[in-house]
Order: C-alpha cells, then structure tokens, then sequence
C-alpha cells in the first residue's frame, strides 16, 4: 500500500513539474507582451505600467481579420475533405476489406515516416510548376494530402474493430455498400470522426511552414504562418511580436479548452485500438 501511495505521488510531482515546464513560457510570453513597445524584457517580470495597448496595436499592425478570415477558409477547406476521404478510405480497408489493403495500409503507414521538411521542397517546385503558387490552394491541397495517411489510418482502427455482425444485418436487410456506410457505419463512427476533425482544425489553424514558404501574400496564410511576416517587420520591438504571438494562440487555446474532453478521449481512443 505504501508503495502504490508512493507511485501515486511521484506520479503527481511529475505531473506538477510537466506542468510547470509548460505553463511558464506561456506567461513569460504574456508578461513580455505587456511591457512598453521597443524594451527588453527581462525574464520573468511583471511591468510597473502594464501596455494592455500592445495588444491592439498588433491586432491591427498585424491585420488580424483578414488573417481570420483566410485561416477560417483553410481550415473549412482542409477539413472537411480530408474527413471525408479519410473515412472513406478507413471504410474500405478496415471493413470491406478490399483486395491489396493491406498493400494500401503499408503505403498509408509508409507515409508517417517520411520527413516533413524533405518533401516541401519538391511541393514547392510542383506548385509553382502547376501555377498555384501563393494561393490558399497551396497550402489547402498539400494539407489534405499529408493529413492522409494519419487520418486513413486512424479512421481505419475503428472500422476494423467493428463487430461484423452489423454489416451482415444490413446486408440481409438489402442495404448496398453505399447505404452500408452512409447511413450505418458513418453514425457508428460519429466521436472518431469529430476527434480527428478536431485534431486537423487544430494542425491546420497552427500550420506554420508550409504556409511561410508557399505563399508570400500574408494575408493568404494561416495565423501562424503570418507570424513570420509579423516577425520580420518587427523582431526588435519584442513585446509588440510577444502580443502578436498570443493573440494568434488564443484561438488554438479556445479551441483546446471547449473540446478538451474529445481531446483526451480521441488520444485515449487511439493508443487502444490498433
């Protein structure tokens, strides 16, 4: 008993520190934020005259609505599409169990393994190549692409752990492989679906480099890819970029705080199935 009491504190310590670890910068960042335009801070300090003003100068230095506007529009583009392909696509491996699927999931889990940073590059020459080059659909159809082989993934370890008896009831009933996974198993799979489209609203609202290095026109890319235009204009006014920083991370952290519990059940669900 004593032992397990014991785990269950060390268990707690290190839980605290984690925590601890994580939190600071975010209030470094913060208190940084909140000291006068062109100084530097020095570590953890909380200012004598707080500037709540930074705030509102970056909002508008940094034309935060028209960056809304456009990360809006890509996450709405990105997910969706990769939702539904992904199911479909998790569908026919896991359930149907079409011929070369397991030829088709090697080449999805092959694709978890390859380096983000080697094949920007190659999508970089394509896009130009292609003409859509600083347009929202370069970051839109890459984004879908190398979503592809988590989502298939994931979705395909729900569809193979469901029982095949409903499949089989639904084929006596005369339902067709379409209405198989219309109007049964897409219903079925309703809290993977939204844990994943959660997960990709999320990657997709931070997404920083492709958007950094396949578009120039700022007001095309994400929050987070602006921020590196917003960087460049001003990396010496440190707490004018600390304000910008936040403001681009409050809607991550809304996002994080409403939907936490699918959050943690979505990571939950997916180290127990496989």
């Amino acid at each position: 008993m004593r032992v397990a009491r014991g785990e269950l504190w060390a268990g707690r310590a290190l839980l605290l520190v984690l925590m601890t670890l994580t939190i600071l910068p975010f209030i470094s960042i913060f208190m940084t934020a909140l000291h006068p335009s062109g100084t530097v801070p020095g570590g953890l300090e909380w200012p004598a005259h707080p500037q709540w003003g930074n705030f509102v100068t970056a909002f508008r230095v940094a034309e935060m609505p028209a960056l809304l506007a456009s990360s809006t529009f890509i996450v709405l583009a990105v997910v969706p599409v990769s939702l539904l392909i992904s199911t479909m696509a998790g569908f026919a491996i896991g359930l149907l169990r079409i011929p070369g699927s397991r030829a088709l999931l090697f080449l999805f889990v092959f694709g978890l393994t390859l380096p983000f940073s080697g094949i920007i590059i190659p999508i970089y020459f394509l896009e130009r190549t292609t003409g859509i080059y600083n347009t929202r659909l370069a970051i839109v159809l890459p984004l879908i692409a190398l979503y592809m082989p988590f989502a298939v993934f994931w979705m395909r370890a729900h569809f193979v752990n469901m029982p095949t008896e409903i499949s089989e009831a639904a084929r006596v009933d005369g339902a067709t492989t379409w209405d198989l996974f219309w109007h049964i198993h897409v219903p079925l799979a309703g809290p993977p679906i939204a844990s994943l489209g959660i997960l990709m609203s999320i990657w997709t609202w931070n997404q920083f480099l492709l958007a950094l290095v396949l578009v120039e026109d700022p007001s095309q890319r994400t929050m987070a890819g602006a921020l590196g235009a917003f960087q460049g204009h001003y990396a010496t006014d440190i707490p004018l970029l600390c304000a910008g920083t936040i403001l681009i991370l409050v809607p991550t952290l809304v996002i994080f705080v409403l939907f936490q519990r699918q959050i943690i059940l979505a990571l939950l669900q997916g180290s127990v199935k496989g």
